[in-house]
């Protein structure tokens, strides 16, 4: 980890929070980097043209590399233009072919080609993560799609579930989520090389009489590049872009958080079912020596809120950037496209080793079954005893005097008694035999077919994956 200065305010983003990649990604350097190479692709295509010289080209080329970015921010303290200052900066290394950079272009054409191509980068690395992401939560279902455990509504135990099929709930939002960023990139596109306002006029005059149209010039550019670039754009490509990329990072970051969520309530010492990693050295509070604080999904929730707020911002920029451009976008925009993904890529990260080492307490999830559990067979029992000739009334009546007495032990801390009263009680007996009332006492049958799904989901992530891969 490089260390920062933390004489100066020190975004947490910036070192404590997203991986070196993700930073990389957004970092001053390689924007610098990107916007080189827009300016050497764009001399490229006009060697092509025949407006550039081969020596201007290969000036050009060999001082690609060569940049100086504290040089850039001096200048730019003269100029307040912060891709002029890179112009010059360059310029002043290639002393051949410095005075075609940016021939024809508008700053547009350099600066959101690059935002393109850094967000790509990042939608790049984010896949990758909820990839790996999607096949731990993969193994996990697999390992525990049968083991039964007390489904809760309104936080209150309602009937039973599988372990496995809790886990695909989390796994088949990530599933639809990957869907939407597969859509998010194919719509994505940069604003290729049209000029000022988007119509290609200034590259019109100067491929006037050249081998080469406007479009054609254009094309050329973006392939080079790795982008295409949109048909209709004004001074910038499209932001609603902007928003449909961070509205994915929202919707990423809102599945991972329903998880991180869920565990912190499993987690909780009256339900005890799973819990996070919790490493030999770690510390969960200075005061408290006991305390096992889940401190990684409290994390994860933190982030997500932050995320789920960006996109009112960027829906707000492709709102208000008023006719052909202004720069209401300008400021916001080299934050939080920039923060967003940094937050989800801690997001993501995080996640990865919490189902990596998911800790799931079965002797606490068979506890918890027993007590709840054979409530949920009342209407199982009912239904039998009725079809035996049963009056369904006093069958209702009896069940329910069963099940109260059975919730006072609950309260009283004692194990639950229902199943032996059931199975004592000589009503109940009159009608069902006791295997019948065995078969209809046991929890395996009443989890549906939640385990047949739950692997079925752990399949069609595997597709999925598959076709990624």
């Amino acid at each position: 980890m490089q260390i920062p200065d933390f004489s100066n305010y020190v975004s947490a983003l910036s070192w404590r929070y997203g991986s070196a990649p993700m930073r990389g990604i957004f970092s001053e350097q390689n924007k610098y980097k990107i916007w080189r190479s827009i300016w050497v692709a764009l001399a490229e295509a006009q060697y092509k043209a025949g407006l550039v010289s081969l020596a201007e080209l290969n000036d050009l080329r060999k001082h690609k590399d060569d940049m100086d970015i504290e040089k850039i921010l001096e200048i730019e303290k003269e100029t307040n233009h912060d891709l002029v200052a890179a112009i010059r900066e360059f310029a002043q290394k290639a002393k051949i072919g410095g005075g075609k950079i940016h021939f024809g272009a508008t700053s547009m054409d350099i600066v959101d080609n690059a935002d393109a191509i850094r967000i790509r980068q990042a939608l790049a690395l984010t896949q990758k993560n909820l990839v790996t992401l999607l096949a731990l939560f993969a193994r996990q279902i697999h390992a525990y799609a049968n083991i039964p455990c007390m489904g809760y509504t309104h936080l209150q135990p309602a009937e039973p579930i599988t372990v496995g099929y809790r886990l695909a709930f989390y796994a088949q939002d990530l599933l639809t989520d990957f869907t939407f960023l597969q859509f998010v990139q194919s719509v994505f596109q940069g604003k290729g090389l049209k000029g000022a306002v988007g119509t290609r006029a200034s590259y019109q005059v100067i491929l006037k009489g050249t081998c080469m149209s406007a479009s054609e010039f254009d094309d050329r550019i973006t392939k080079e590049l790795g982008i295409s670039g949109a048909l209709i754009t004004s001074q910038v490509y499209p932001r609603k872009y902007d928003y449909l990329v961070v509205s994915l990072l929202a919707s990423i970051a809102s599945s991972v958080a329903k998880f991180a969520g869920d565990l912190r309530i499993l987690q909780s010492a009256g339900i005890g079912e799973w819990s996070e990693p919790f490493g030999k050295k770690q510390v969960g509070s200075s005061a408290m020596p006991f305390k096992r604080n889940p401190i990684n999904c409290e994390k994860i929730c933190s982030l997500a809120r932050y995320v789920a707020a960006i996109p009112s911002v960027a829906l707000e920029n492709a709102t208000l950037s008023y006719l052909e451009r202004t720069l209401d976008d300008s400021a916001n925009k080299r934050i939080v496209v920039a923060e967003g993904f940094l937050a989800l890529d801690e997001i993501l990260t995080t996640a990865q080793k919490i189902v990596d080492g998911l800790v799931i307490n079965t002797h606490r999830i068979a506890h918890n079954v027993n007590q709840y559990a054979p409530f949920a067979a009342t209407e199982t029992l009912l239904i039998m005893l009725v079809k035996h000739g049963a009056d369904r009334q006093k069958m209702h009546e009896l069940l329910r005097t069963i099940s109260m007495k059975s919730s006072e032990a609950i309260q009283a801390e004692k194990p639950n008694p229902m199943n032996q009263l059931i199975k004592e009680n000589p009503t109940i007996r009159k009608y069902l035999k006791a295997a019948e009332i065995h078969e209809s006492l046991d929890v395996a049958n009443h989890v549906g077919d939640a385990p047949e799904r739950a692997l079925k989901l752990v399949k069609e992530i595997k597709k999925t994956m598959k076709n990624y891969g």
